[in-house]
């Protein structure tokens, strides 16, 4: 067989396996709980005025 030729048996091995359900996994979204915070240690009027700096420059 070269290269390019169609092969049917190997068509239809594909058309099974993608045809095919995979259930074996959990339906429930798993429940994250928690907690984020931040600090930038600046307020946004400094940070903007910072950035007013930079356009200027």
């Amino acid at each position: 067989m070269s290269l390019g030729d169609y092969d049917e048996a190997e068509h239809e091995r594909r058309e099974r396996k993608t045809s095919t359900v995979d259930a074996d996994f959990e339906q429930e979204r798993p429940e994250y709980e928690g907690s984020v915070s931040y600090d930038t240690g600046e307020s946004a009027d400094d940070l903007l005025e910072q950035f007013e700096q930079l356009q200027d420059e």
